[in-house]
């Protein structure tokens, strides 16, 4: 075991040299891993014990009497020891048992339960998922005290052998689903997953280039559990404060959580708001430039659209100097501490859009309009969607600068087909539309009442689907 864990290399993997009832005793474990008072109080129980104590089974005394504490196993295979050793528990090697005791006496370095940024909400909880895996599994918990709710345990990662829970509620979810799922984590070969959740995604999506995301990603419990009482199944990923909830389709990453904190029919007018906010941040761009370069396309009482001026830079130019210019701000953003952000919105205000504007760079309009695109871009719940979503108002530019109407026509096209072909898990993408359900269709539209809402979506086949 000392040669398996590199006690003399590392300087935090530590092995205690023990003797107590006549027996000689060895400890592994892992410093600032280890919880100090809890092993200092079973080391003092151990030290009073006599040689006749631990007759005549040592294994059993020690498990069953002389070790009171709650998460305790025991391991016939070094090697499977050692990997548990890595992961925080301790291991208690006695003379003459041919079996390592387990101790799961461990603790994490965690922050404290928060909300999440990204999903902020005016009325609601405050807590959010951290990065430790049984602070969120205790969250979930919470939430829902059914006694079907399962939390299946795996490894993913050769080296890292990276903690992972499946959750689900047993008299709901699709079982065939759930044993999809799970088969599909243990094809996963690779040595680790150094971005968690988004290494397991490009696993689990299969169509490595598709801009989309095919999984959901919250950070709230409350979110979780609402999509746990409708038969989704979640991944719980050690290391990462973001649960992946399956499947999602195109609809679940336009809902948030503001709008069932707020009466039906607030609920549905934010929803509605936000679904032309989306759908704005990809088609006003494409649609004022065709504008733009075919003035004839529009009524008389529409003639005022369209810069009054071309300016010194092509309007296609502005609009991709734009484009880039916001992501690079975004990330800027991203990177500037706290303390200096002001700053950084003042320079983006006033030195780099009204004095661009000033010199020729940009017209007002072609500014009024990527902002308006960029607001929709951020009224997006989902960020994964909402960088999804750029890519294709950057396709839908080109494509019309390139070929005018039929260019903005084959370009939408495109993309529509494109969402409609897309799975996830072997679920439409697109679905309610296409394939068209009256009653899930109407529910994505208007955020009904929640006594209306009596049943399960029939598209994830529960075992119950009455609520």
């Amino acid at each position: 075991m000392r040669k398996r864990l590199g006690v003399d290399k590392s300087f935090d993997m530590i092995q205690l040299d023990l003797e107590y009832a006549g027996k000689k005793m060895a400890m592994f474990l892992i410093d600032g891993f280890a919880k100090d008072d809890i092993l200092h109080l079973l080391m003092k129980l151990l030290a009073k014990l006599d040689e006749d104590a631990l007759k005549p089974d040592p294994l059993e005394k020690l498990i069953k009497t002389y070790i009171p504490y709650i998460e305790i196993d025991q391991a016939n295979d070094l090697d499977e020891a050692g990997d548990l050793v890595l992961a925080g528990p301790t291991a208690l090697i006695v003379e003459g048992i041919d079996e390592v005791i387990i101790i799961d006496a461990r603790t994490y370095p965690a922050r404290s339960p928060e909300e999440p940024d990204l999903e902020r909400v005016v009325r609601g909880s405050r807590d959010g998922y951290v990065e430790t895996i049984v602070f969120n599994t205790s969250l979930t918990r919470r939430r829902v005290r059914d006694r079907s709710l399962r939390m299946e345990y795996l490894q993913i990662g050769r080296r890292s052998k990276t903690d992972i829970c499946i959750c689900y509620l047993e008299d709901i979810a699709d079982t065939q689903r759930v044993d999809h799922l799970k088969q599909t984590l243990k094809k996963i070969d690779t040595d680790g997953l150094p971005m968690a959740e988004k290494t397991v995604e490009e696993f689990l999506g299969g169509r490595h280039w598709n801009p989309y995301p095919t999984v959901r990603y919250t950070e709230r419990p409350d979110t979780a559990a609402s999509h746990l009482y409708e038969g989704h199944v979640l991944i719980i990923i050690d290391g990462s404060p973001s649960v992946m909830i399956t499947p999602a389709t195109y609809w679940h990453h336009l809902q948030h959580a503001e709008e069932y904190r707020q009466k039906p029919l607030v609920g549905a007018y934010l929803r509605m708001v936000r679904f032309l906010a989306v759908f704005l941040s990809i088609v006003i761009l494409p649609l004022y430039y065709l504008f733009s370069i075919n003035p004839g396309l529009l009524p008389a009482a529409l003639a005022y659209i369209g810069p009054t001026e071309m300016g010194v830079v092509p309007l296609l130019v502005q609009f991709l100097i734009a484009e880039i210019g916001i992501d690079m701000l975004r990330m800027a953003a991203i990177h500037t501490p706290s303390s200096l952000a002001t700053a950084l919105g003042l320079v983006a205000a006033i030195m780099i859009g009204q004095v661009s504007v000033e010199v020729g760079w940009f017209s007002n309009e072609v500014v009024l309009y990527m902002a308006l695109a960029a607001i929709g871009t951020y009224a997006t719940p989902s960020y994964e969607m909402s960088l999804a979503n750029r890519l294709v108002r950057i396709f839908l530019l080109l494509t019309t600068a390139a070929f005018g109407v039929i260019g903005y026509t084959v370009g939408i096209t495109l993309w529509i087909l494109y969402l409609v072909r897309m799975q996830s898990f072997h679920i439409a993408y697109f679905w309610p539309i296409l394939p068209f359900s009256y009653r899930p269709f109407r529910d994505i539209f208007i955020r009904a009442p929640i006594p209306l809402k009596n049943r399960r979506p029939l598209f994830l086949n529960p075992k119950d689907p009455d609520r």
